[in-house]
């Protein structure tokens, strides 16, 4: 961390300053390197620029987690730009309250993710790969992310209680929640794409919510009944669009596990001496890869956020409404948390006790009371059940392909979005 010898000066005066008066084109160029970059150029964990002309305070590592994720520190609106927020999340949705709020919206969540349902989501999963995996040995080739974002959109409908009728809803719905994941990071194109799938996705959400309404729900318990019927901190049930919003909240984080299972077939080939561990379903050895596997590929680069309060932290004054951005990617590799934090090593996982602030996959802190993702147990579950089954059911061939993961592309993936062949079960 950078040395400051006074007391509470105001951030923006007491931190190194990144060059250049804007680094908006940097950050678009450089994608997850950009914090990790002017860090090591400054030898500082926390530097000042401006990002669209505004002033921000870009931070990474352990230290800067645990202040970030402090329960009513900061607040996610205004934090991100609106076009990754309506991608993601949405306006009236857990991420961007706070507060009460927050705290009885995030209770509804976390009851959603309870280890019964976690269990349920795992077995539909396993099923629909199972299969998929039938369908495999008559193709010539398969891309894993549009297989693994397929199964794992018509599991996740399942669970919620809002089953896909036919092959072309799963095609449709699948392709709407992976353009939102796809284009969040994304400026044009692939942002404007992702927006105008939502507006149907809503629409789709918003009849499901509606139809619940009117008439009992076939499954009572189901997690789209929960939110159409849930009470809010101002007594109140959720409008019909919020409802929609949220059901969509529980669904495409789903889908996004896709992503962690493309870079985990992508470890299992890079590292192959793994593959038979995995095959075994040791419980420990699939833990251990997994949480590696979400430590050093890149998923989500940074999280945002807005000072709620002011409050002084390391020698440094925040004023209300400063603009702060956390490395997620920086932060899981940083060198004081871990050591040769460039090298995918799951051993290091091994009986390795975990404090919520070093591994910030899906964010920090508390999921009770912060804005730590309620889904992360449920995408380390179905990235196990999945490499477990990829690994002990069927062999394939992985043919010559651009497996290049751009860092300068938010969200990135292998470029080929890994293609596999000679697809055939394991005897």
């Amino acid at each position: 961390m950078h040395e400051r010898s006074q007391p509470t000066l105001p951030v923006h005066q007491a931190i190194p300053a990144a060059e250049g008066f804007d680094n908006t084109f940097a950050l678009l160029s450089e994608g997850y390197r950009f914090i990790g970059n002017r860090c090591d150029a400054l030898r500082s964990d926390v530097f000042g620029t401006r990002l669209m002309l505004r002033r921000v305070v870009c931070m990474r590592g352990e230290a800067a987690a645990r202040m970030f994720y402090q329960p009513g520190r900061f607040t996610r609106r205004s934090a991100i730009p609106p076009t990754a927020l309506a991608l993601l999340q949405n306006q009236g949705s857990t991420q961007v309250l706070d507060g009460e709020a927050h705290r009885v919206r995030k209770a509804l969540m976390l009851k959603l993710q309870s280890p019964e349902s976690r269990a349920r989501l795992v077995a539909l999963v396993e099923a629909e790969w199972l299969t998929q995996f039938r369908d495999w040995p008559r193709r010539r080739q398969v891309v894993l992310i549009q297989e693994a974002q397929a199964v794992l959109c018509r599991a996740a409908c399942a669970w919620a209680g809002v089953p896909l009728a036919n092959i072309d809803e799963a095609v449709l719905r699948t392709a709407e929640f992976s353009a939102m994941i796809d284009g969040a990071g994304a400026v044009g194109p692939r942002n404007w794409m992702g927006q105008a799938l939502r507006r149907h996705t809503e629409q789709w959400a918003c009849e499901h919510i509606k139809a619940i309404r009117m008439g009992a729900p076939s499954d009572p318990d189901s997690p789209v009944a929960a939110i159409a019927f849930h009470t809010d901190a101002d007594g109140e049930v959720l409008s019909t669009r919020t409802a929609a919003i949220e059901l969509i909240n529980i669904l495409r984080p789903v889908v996004a596990v896709g992503r962690y299972i493309v870079f985990g077939a992508l470890a299992l080939h890079s590292f192959p001496e793994w593959r038979t561990r995995l095959a075994g379903g040791d419980d420990a050895a699939l833990e251990m890869f997994v949480q590696e596997v979400r430590r050093y590929y890149p998923f989500f680069p940074a999280v945002g956020g807005r000072v709620l309060q002011a409050f002084d932290w390391e020698g440094l004054h925040f004023a209300k409404n400063d603009w702060v951005l956390l490395d997620i990617y920086g932060t899981n590799r940083h060198p004081s948390s871990w050591p040769d934090g460039e090298t995918f090593r799951p051993e290091r996982f091994d009986k390795r006790e975990g404090n919520g602030y070093d591994l910030i996959a899906q964010g920090g802190g508390d999921f009770a009371h912060g804005h730590r993702c309620p889904g992360e147990m449920v995408t380390v579950e179905i990235a196990k059940a999945t490499l477990r089954l990829l690994a002990a059911n069927v062999a394939y061939e992985v043919p010559p392909q651009d497996l290049a993961v751009d860092l300068a592309r938010m969200p990135t993936l292998p470029a080929s979005g890994f293609v596999m062949e000679a697809m055939r079960p394991v005897r």
